[in-house]
Parts: C-alpha cells; sequence; structure tokens
C-alpha cells in the first residue's frame, strides 16, 4: 500500500506575511509606506497639538463672566494665563482691554484670533497632500504591474510566462490595495482634525463674541494689572 506524503502547509505570522506582501508589491510599496508614516506622524503631531489648544468653553466663560460681573478682571487674565490652550490667550487680550472702548476690544480680540487660527490650522494640507500621494503612487504601481504583466506576455519565453505574469499581477495589486489603504485611514484622520478644528475656531469666535458683549455693557472703570 503506497503511502501519501503531504507537504506541510506552513502557517505565516502576520510579520511575515507583511513583508511577502510589501516585497511582492514592488518598490512602490516601500514609498507608499513612507508617505503614509508622514501622514500618520503628521496626525499625532496635530492631535498632541489639539490636546494642548483644546479647553472647556463653556466652564472658562462662566468663570470669566462671574470674574467681570463682580469688577474682579485681574482674577479674569490671570485664570487665562495659567492655560496653554487658544481660547484663554484670545481671552486674555480682550480682558486687557477692559477699560477701552468697545472698538479697540473688538480689534484686540480680532488679532488674537487671526494669530491662532493659523496654529490650528497647521500642517492640515500636508496630511491632505499626503492622502492623495498614497492614491496616485498606488495608481502609479497598478500601472507598473500592469507593464510587467504585458512584458511577460509578449516576450517571455513560455515556461517563464506564468511566473512573471503572477509577478506583475501581484505589483499591481499590492500597490492598489496599499495606496487605498494609506489614501483612505488618512482622509478620515485628516477629516476628524478638520472637525475638531473647525470647533476650536467656532468656540473661540463664539466666546470672543459673548466677551465683547460683556465688556462693553460693563459699567465703571476696572482696575488691571498692566504687566499681566
Amino acid at each position: 500500500m503506497e503511502e501519501v506524503v503531504t507537504n506541510p502547509v506552513v502557517q505565516e505570522n502576520i510579520i511575515q506575511w507583511a513583508a511577502r506582501f510589501m516585497n511582492e508589491g514592488g518598490i512602490f510599496m516601500w514609498i507608499i509606506a513612507i508617505v503614509w508614516c508622514v501622514g500618520v506622524a503628521i496626525a499625532i503631531e496635530r492631535l498632541k497639538a489639539y490636546f494642548k489648544f483644546d479647553i472647556d468653553g463653556t466652564s472658562l466663560m462662566g468663570n470669566i463672566k462671574k470674574n467681570v460681573i463682580s469688577n474682579q478682571v485681574q482674577d479674569a487674565i490671570q485664570t487665562c494665563s495659567e492655560s496653554n490652550a487658544l481660547l484663554p490667550f484670545v481671552m486674555k487680550n480682550g480682558l486687557k482691554r477692559a477699560n477701552q472702548s468697545k472698538e479697540q476690544i473688538q480689534d484686540a480680540l480680532e488679532a488674537s484670533i487671526l494669530e491662532t487660527v493659523p496654529k490650528i490650522e497647521k500642517r492640515l494640507p500636508f496630511l491632505a497632500l499626503m492622502a492623495n500621494l498614497s492614491t496616485l503612487l498606488g495608481l502609479l504601481g497598478t500601472i507598473q504591474g500592469l507593464i510587467q504583466s504585458f512584458a511577460a506576455v509578449a516576450q517571455a519565453a513560455a515556461s517563464e510566462k506564468a511566473q512573471l505574469l503572477a509577478e506583475g499581477i501581484a505589483v499591481a495589486m499590492n500597490t492598489t490595495a496599499l495606496g487605498l489603504i494609506s489614501a483612505i485611514s488618512l482622509m478620515v484622520i485628516h477629516a476628524i482634525l478638520m472637525a475638531r478644528g473647525e470647533k476650536m475656531v467656532q468656540e473661540i469666535e463664539e466666546n470672543s463674541v459673548k466677551l465683547l458683549d460683556l465688556l462693553a455693557t460693563k459699567k465703571g472703570p476696572v482696575s488691571i494689572d498692566k504687566a499681566a
């Protein structure tokens, strides 16, 4: 009785599979991976910055309103100075002009907003660029794989056609897949960061209007330490 010899199935772990996936895709796989890593690094930096810049605007404005009404503007300025967030920075510059006219307070608030908005939007266009680059590089890798496949069919020997055709298809499919994975993930992250940034800008503008109205309707002079 003959024994049937079967080849054992070698199972790959995730690292081995990823290495094979990258190698089969060719040079464009590594370029897309670099672009993806750059995009992720930008996203991480922006997330850390947003955690630093953001603050509970409702609570801060409530504290400022209480101090202004009780004629303790200096305490409100001190509260804003203790935070590295953007909203307290804007509020502090407005509070420093509490004794001046409404137009002067408004100018201070608008100038501060113009200074803070670029900090929120910083590097976000580059993140969108990384997403677009991933898509285009994936498409370029796909074209390279198709060219390689057509060359195999047209020029290679019959015994080599199958292998070369498979290699070309692997390049095309792998680069397409990685390019789309990179682009989709970066686009989602970009959308989330944009929404978070717009929320902060909206909160700054909304509370600036509230502060302007509060200071404009405040009666009587207030004591402000010019060195604050």
